[in-house]
C-alpha cells in the first residue's frame, strides 16, 4: 500500500543543500547564509549564479529569473514527474524518514527576509575596486554617466549588518540593478526594465545592462532607442514595449535560456531579427568585449 506523502512534510524536513549534494552538487561559494551553485536547470551557465538559502528553505536561479521552495525545483529537476513523483524522489533521493501523522512535526523557524539599506549613491571614480572592476570588463568609459557607485548594507533577523558596494544602474521604477566586483548580480529595490528613448522605429534589445554598454563600445554614436530587460524573467513585459517599433534587434545570450528568449521575441514580434552572430563564439556581448581587450594588452 502506497503512503501519500505530503508536500508540507517535504517543505519542512528536507534540506535543498541536501538534496543537490546527493544529486552530485555542491556549492561554488558560500557567502553568508547562501550556497552559490553552477544552474543544475541550465545547460550552459558559466557564471555560478544559483542561490540556495538553506535556513529558509529557498532558491533563486538569477539567471533564469526564477526561484521557490525545494519542491519547486524538483518539478524543474524532474520534468514530467508527477507532483507526488517529485515529493517521493526528494524523499528517496536524500534517504529522508518523514514524521508519523500523529508526532508533532518540527516547523522551520519563520525567518525574515534580510533587510537593506543603500547608504549612498556616488559618481565613478571614488571607489577603485569599482573602477578596476568596470575597467577590466572594457566598458568603463561607457559606463560614465550611466552607472553610479552604489553602498549599501544587509542586515539579518539577529539585527547583525554586512556593508556593501557596487556599480548601479538604475531601472524604470529608480531601483538599482547592481554588479558587485565578485560578478554578484541583484537588484535593490522593485525588479522592473529600462528603457532609454531614442529613434522612435528602431530598438535594441538586452538581457541586463552591461551588455548594453558593451554594445555602446562597438556603436559609440547609435541613435537607436534602448530596452534593457534587466532580467529574462520579464520578457513578456519586453515583449510589450517592443511591439510598437518598426525594427527589433535583440542581443541575448548564447546559452539556453538565451536562445529561448530570442525564439520566443521572434516569434512575438517578426520584425525582430537576431543579432547575436555580432559576439559569435562568446556567451554574451561582454564576454565579446572582454577577449578583445585581453588581445589588445597581449598584442602591445
Amino acid at each position: 500500500m502506497s503512503i501519500t506523502i505530503k508536500a508540507k512534510d517535504v517543505k519542512e524536513n528536507v534540506s535543498i543543500v541536501d538534496l543537490l549534494t546527493r544529486l552530485g552538487y555542491l556549492h561554488c561559494r558560500k557567502t553568508g547564509a547562501e550556497h552559490i551553485y553552477l544552474s543544475m536547470l541550465r545547460d550552459s551557465d558559466t557564471t555560478p549564479s544559483f542561490s540556495v538559502n538553506d535556513k529558509m528553505g529557498i532558491w533563486y536561479d538569477h539567471g533564469e529569473g526564477n526561484g521557490g521552495n525545494i519542491i519547486d525545483f524538483g518539478l524543474l529537476y524532474w520534468p514530467g514527474s508527477s507532483f507526488q513523483e517529485v515529493l517521493q524522489k526528494i524523499v528517496d533521493t536524500t534517504a529522508t524518514t518523514l514524521p508519523a501523522k500523529t508526532e508533532a512535526r518540527p516547523k522551520r523557524p519563520i525567518v525574515k527576509q534580510p533587510n537593506y539599506q543603500i547608504l549612498d549613491i556616488k559618481d565613478l571614480g571614488v571607489n577603485s575596486s569599482i573602477t578596476a572592476y568596470l575597467q577590466n570588463r572594457g566598458i568603463w568609459r561607457e559606463a560614465q554617466g550611466r552607472l553610479k557607485e552604489v553602498y549599501y548594507y544587509v542586515e539579518d533577523e539577529q539585527k547583525n549588518r554586512k556593508h556593501f558596494f557596487a556599480a548601479g544602474w538604475q531601472n524604470e521604477t529608480g531601483s538599482w540593478e547592481i554588479r558587485s566586483i565578485h560578478d554578484y548580480k541583484g537588484c535593490l529595490g522593485h525588479k522592473a526594465t529600462s528603457l532609454i528613448p531614442g529613434h522612435p522605429n528602431l530598438l535594441v534589445v538586452f538581457e541586463g545592462f552591461m551588455d548594453y554598454l558593451s554594445w555602446l563600445a562597438d556603436n559609440p554614436f547609435a541613435e537607436d532607442s534602448v530596452l534593457v530587460l534587466n532580467s529574462l524573467s520579464l520578457l513578456q513585459q519586453g515583449i510589450g514595449k517592443a511591439q510598437a517599433f518598426e525594427k527589433v534587434i535583440a542581443y541575448f545570450d548564447h546559452d539556453k535560456t538565451g536562445r529561448k528568449a530570442t525564439k520566443t521575441f521572434i516569434e512575438a514580434i517578426p520584425q525582430t531579427i537576431d543579432g547575436s552572430s555580432v559576439y559569435e563564439g562568446y556567451n554574451d556581448y561582454n564576454d565579446k568585449i572582454i577577449a578583445g581587450l585581453n588581445t589588445y594588452h597581449l598584442s602591445r
